[in-house]
């Protein structure tokens, strides 16, 4: 664990000492989307990618309506990060009516009846009994606060994530409840945790996140949930890191002028980009134009949930 937090606190002094996040809007934008449709996707939310986007961006997008929903609460929680108390357990109950707003009755109240984790039709881990709840989540933001000046908050808003997962103090959302939450302590600590979309790390780690919290729940300790969210947090900064700097340095020439062959708000087949620039071998012309031209933002795909689909087209990013 310890090795992991310094290792975090390292990137982190990088990125912010660089301030690489505040000239690239289009990077926090896209962050903040993998975020929102990562904690959604982990609950079995089937919205794309490119779906939540253009909910973002105010475009009507067909699909089931409560996951359509699901999507534009989430939207609307993660944009007051930064704007409420995470050690508040009334802006905690607040969050949670947007949340789940018009999707469970109990919105922005603990509740009121029985709850268990099942596999299937296997019951996991049964919750601890309704009447509990309050005092449960009371004494834990009253550890939160009083242990923010003595645990490291990459440490506490670990446990905070475990310990609000075993409680189960809502009928729905309580998955994205602790995401956003963990996501909220560690931008209170530091601002940039705002835009890293430690989600996307999780849902690629999916299994594994829910071992995690089985294991703990029987070995009666958080230490490997911990150390499995240290891992995602260091990942997603990585992640990061890497994207901040392909998009802050300048794309070679070749890249520019290629760019420029290409008509505004025009899609183009691989096939007919490499008519422009007059290039036989389809191999080499996606390794030396189309993936550097992603890599720095410099096009855009007709179909991003689907890289691979044989329909691909590309247009240059205005």
């Amino acid at each position: 664990m310890l090795d992991m937090v310094f290792r975090i606190g390292e990137l982190v002094n990088s990125i912010e000492h660089y301030e690489l996040l505040d000239p690239h809007p289009k990077l926090r934008k896209q962050n903040r989307i993998r975020s929102i449709h990562s904690s959604c996707a982990i609950e079995a939310n089937s919205l794309s990618v490119g779906q939540v986007e253009d909910i973002i961006d105010g475009r009507k997008v067909i699909g089931p309506k409560d996951e359509v929903l699901e999507v534009k609460n989430a939207i609307e929680a993660y944009s007051l990060l930064g704007d409420f108390d995470p050690y508040s357990m009334d802006d905690f109950l607040k969050l949670h009516g947007i949340i789940v707003r018009n999707l469970e009755k109990e919105a922005g109240r603990f509740r009121s009846g029985a709850e268990g984790v099942f596999a299937g039709d296997r019951l996991v881990y049964m919750c601890p009994p309704p009447e509990f709840v309050p005092s449960h989540m009371e004494n834990l933001f009253a550890w939160l606060n009083e242990s923010s000046s003595t645990v490291n908050p990459l440490i506490a808003s670990c446990v905070f994530h475990y310990e609000m997962v075993f409680i189960h103090p809502f009928s729905d959302g309580n998955g994205r409840m602790a995401r956003l939450w963990q996501t909220a302590l560690l931008g209170k600590w530091k601002a940039i945790f705002h835009w890293i979309p430690i989600e996307n790390r999780i849902l690629k780690a999916q299994q594994e996140y829910y071992d995690s919290i089985n294991f703990c729940n029987s070995a009666g300790n958080s230490n490997r949930f911990i150390e499995f969210m240290l891992r995602m947090i260091l990942n997603a900064l990585e992640d990061s890191m890497a994207e901040i700097r392909t998009a802050t340095e300048a794309p070679p020439r070749h890249l520019t002028e290629f760019i420029l062959k290409m008509e505004s708000g025009k899609y183009y087949s691989v096939k007919e980009l490499m008519e422009l620039q007059s290039y036989k071998s389809r191999p080499s012309f996606l390794r030396s134009y189309i993936k550097p031209a992603r890599e720095h933002g410099l096009i855009e795909m007709e179909y991003p949930d689907s890289p691979r689909t044989t329909k691909q087209r590309y247009k240059r990013t205005e």
